[in-house]
């Protein structure tokens, strides 16, 4: 049986996680996070300007003809449209280089904006507000409805008011194109197979959440894999349920926590190329955009005869962040560095939370996984964690509401 107190610590830990990681997030170069913060110790503003952001200049193309025509909403970035090339507003800032870890195309450095530009200590940033989404739409539907999430989710994404946050992940961008055509909202998610960066740690987290509400990890598997679906058509992203949701139940039900997760690395393959070896490959690109899908493909697919079991006990920072996994945003890296941070912090939450800030990068996506397992395996969160998050009052209304449905 869950206990109550730990479903409640999972979700802090998810809003915790996001918050302390969103100041370095896509910092790849650790050596920035030293020259700007020293070391992520707790919560801090995002500031300008961000070393390696190529969020300038990202696309959003709807179709506004037919959106228009069949009367849907399409304007998702709101104020923040002023950093994005849209097929509805004007680009003022222009890529100029190809610079960072991947050698994306990005304007100069004082123009590079934080990809959550304007957000403050303790903020949280729109992945972590589109849970809450989740949550609210449970609490209010008394139960898990997907049309009435769907719905939900619209009426927050085209909200003029309601997102602070500028960075919008490909994701949401791509089901709003395919939404702004005409296309039935339980079907927008964009392919894995068409866009690499689907199959990413953004498509895991309402998924796991979701599996809260499950009575087993059985019948959660199957709820967040299909929630999933409406927003990530991804097998990475399956994948990473597949292993994910059971260790989630099975501390909630207060295992130990290190056997569960001894138990769990004898089940995750590791990816074939290295992350050091991924880092040169998009560089010497230009960006990952500029590799055939084929080799993307297999770049992400294809898993060695190894198994993280093999190499956690010898593992240390310096093999395993960036080097042996990219911290970039896919789960066949991020996942082993999940576990490498519980298992190397023996799951004590404040360090593996720290650490996984520290390691810069996709850290608020998976910070945000990181944050549920950590704190699903705790009894007591330390409470200047949680009334440090800007929105703490509301989230803990949220929270009381929502493990109600999760008993």
């Amino acid at each position: 049986m869950k206990d109550v107190t730990q479903v409640k610590n999972a979700l802090w830990g998810l809003f915790i996680s996001d918050a302390l990681s969103m100041p370095v997030h896509w910092y790849y170069k650790r050596e920035y996070i030293k020259k700007d913060f020293g070391k992520i110790t707790g919560y801090n503003d995002a500031l300008h300007p961000h070393h390696e952001s190529f969020m300038v200049g990202n696309t959003y193309s709807p179709d506004i003809e037919s959106a228009n025509r069949l009367h849907r909403p399409y304007d998702i970035l709101h104020k923040h449209s002023r950093f994005y090339n849209t097929t509805y507003s004007h680009l003022d800032i222009h890529t100029k280089v190809h610079s960072g870890e991947h050698a994306n195309l990005m304007p100069s450095l004082d123009e590079r904006y934080h990809y959550h530009h304007g957000l403050k200590a303790g903020e949280n940033t729109l992945g972590a507000n589109l849970v809450r989404v989740l949550m609210r739409s449970i609490i209010k539907n008394e139960g898990y409805e997907q049309s009435e999430f769907l719905s939900d989710f619209i009426e927050y994404m085209t909200d003029v008011d309601a997102n602070n946050d500028p960075y919008l992940e490909i994701y949401i961008r791509d089901w709003f194109e395919n939404y702004s055509k005409g296309v039935a909202p339980e079907l927008c998610a964009p392919s894995q197979r068409n866009r690499w960066s689907i199959g990413s740690h953004g498509g895991i987290i309402r998924p796991l959440v979701l599996a809260l509400t499950a009575k087993s990890s059985y019948e959660g598997l199957g709820i967040a894999v299909s929630h999933q679906q409406l927003t990530h058509s991804s097998q990475n992203v399956s994948s990473a349920l597949g292993t994910l949701v059971p260790l989630l139940h099975n501390l909630l039900n207060g295992n130990d926590p290190l056997k569960l997760l001894d138990e769990s690395i004898k089940e995750i393959p590791l990816i074939k190329i290295h992350g050091k070896d991924l880092s040169k490959k998009y560089f010497e690109a230009h960006g990952p955009g500029n590799i055939p899908k084929d080799e993307m493909w297999k770049i992400h697919t294809e898993y060695s005869d190894e198994f993280l079991s093999e190499i956690l006990s010898d593992a240390t920072d310096e093999s395993m962040i960036t080097n042996r996994f990219a911290t970039a945003c896919y789960p066949e890296h991020g996942v082993p560095l999940i576990y490498y941070f519980l298992y190397k912090n023996k799951f004590d939450f404040t360090s593996s939370l720290l650490d996984n800030a520290n390691a810069g990068g996709d850290n608020v996506h998976r910070g945000m996984i990181i944050g549920l397992l950590a704190g699903a395996s705790t009894k007591e969160i330390p409470q200047y964690l949680k009334i440090g998050l800007k929105n703490h009052e509301d989230i803990n209304t949220e929270i009381d509401k929502f493990v109600k449905f999760c008993e």
